[in-house]
């Protein structure tokens, strides 16, 4: 969210300085794994829609500015059983807002992705403009376009504190002391722990990925197999599932050299509370659980040996719906934070929204459901 708002702020002519904590493109958060999925039916809430439209727009946009694909289609199967809130949800948004899709039953689905095995009762939802992005790829290109319109960006610096009074902010660093109009904070799991008096706790968790190599390769390759979400509302304890959200992508999806070969999945839900400055990035044999059973499950010719795991981190907001606001108690500060594990897709367009309210204090996209009052209303 940082690196794009500052190609949208440099591109529009403002002065821009970025300030990274870690070497700018980092593994240390929630930005990398090789691969993001993208999604127009919505199951999170139907009034994500509008900002999804602009996101796809602006990234093929970016695209053509940065001379690099960074968006993938691949269609997209959502699976799961008649109260699935992942299938319903995606099915409420695609007829509110008239999106192409198509529902299947199960026989259905078995002749048309038979590579996912799921009870007689599941149903799914197949949407043609899903897809993945790369995150590693996607970030390079907003600090590229940001550095060529101009923007400063200073990496293994950390902010210390800030102040705030009339129309300027002073941000302490490591390094030094600046000052600013406007203050974006976009600083992911370390969100209330950098900014003050912001009166919602955003909690880190640690998060796994998983890679496998698949007993039968030719049933999970691009063209054969889209992006896919598997609901489990509950937990299954005579298969080892887990509740949660099973996903992934096709084989090699985002590979480049070694890392990130093989079949990606993971399990979306809200993993351990984790500090963020000491949070464990390295894999061990007990978090392969997290994600195999549903392998077996599910996806039996893709139950082969593993290939690697990494750890991220999710930042989650009370209610799991992105933040993103000017600071209740000074407008020159603009909060964008609690993506939850969902947010990574919606990146150009917060950039542009991140532009937006730095510049003029409000913006033309809808995002009056991601602000602060809704946690004032809920309390």
């Amino acid at each position: 969210m940082g690196s794009a708002a500052a190609a949208h702020l440099a591109r529009r002519g403002r002065r821009v300085l970025g300030i990274e904590q870690f070497e700018l493109g980092h593994s240390r958060g929630s930005s990398h794994g090789r691969s993001r999925m993208i999604r127009m039916c919505y199951f999170e809430h139907p009034d994500y829609v509008p900002l999804l439209r602009r996101a796809y727009d602006l990234w093929r946009e970016t695209e053509r500015a940065a001379c690099h694909t960074l968006l993938h289609i691949t269609g997209g199967i959502y699976i799961g059983p008649p109260d699935s809130s992942a299938v319903n949800g995606a099915s409420r948004a695609a007829i509110d807002h008239h999106l192409d899709h198509e529902l299947l039953d199960r026989a259905a689905l078995a002749r048309r992705f038979p590579q996912f095995h799921v009870p007689d009762d599941h149903r799914a939802l197949y949407e043609p403009l899903a897809g993945y992005l790369i995150p590693e790829d996607v970030i390079a290109a907003h600090l590229r376009l940001a550095q060529s319109a101009g923007a400063t960006l200073h990496d293994n610096e950390r902010v210390e504190s800030y102040e705030t009074g009339g129309a300027r902010v002073r941000v302490k660093t490591s390094h030094g002391e600046y000052e600013a109009d406007r203050l974006i904070f976009a600083c992911g799991a370390w969100a209330t722990r950098v900014v003050r008096d912001l009166g919602v706790q955003i909690t880190p968790t640690r998060q796994i990925l998983g890679w496998v190599t698949p007993r039968n390769p030719a049933p999970f390759t691009p063209g054969t197999c889209p992006v896919w979400a598997i609901d489990c509302p509950r937990e299954d304890p005579a298969l080892n599932l887990r509740a949660g959200l099973y996903y992934g992508f096709p084989l090699d999806a985002g590979a480049t050299g070694p890392e990130g070969r093989g079949f990606k999945l993971a399990r979306h839900a809200i993993g351990p509370p984790t500090d963020p400055d000491t949070n464990d990035f390295s894999a061990h044999p007990a978090d392969e659980a997290d994600f195999r059973p549903a392998l077996r499950a599910f996806l039996p010719d893709a139950d082969g040996p593993l290939a690697q795991m990494r750890i991220c981190m999710y930042e989650n907001s009370p209610d799991g719906h992105f933040i993103i606001d000017l600071h209740p108690r000074n407008a020159n500060i603009i909060i964008a934070c609690g993506f939850s594990g969902h947010g990574f897709k919606f990146a150009s367009v917060v950039g542009e929204v991140l532009a937006d309210l730095a510049i003029d204090g409000t913006t033309r996209h809808p995002i009056g459901f991601l602000g602060l009052s809704r946690m004032a209303s809920e309390t």
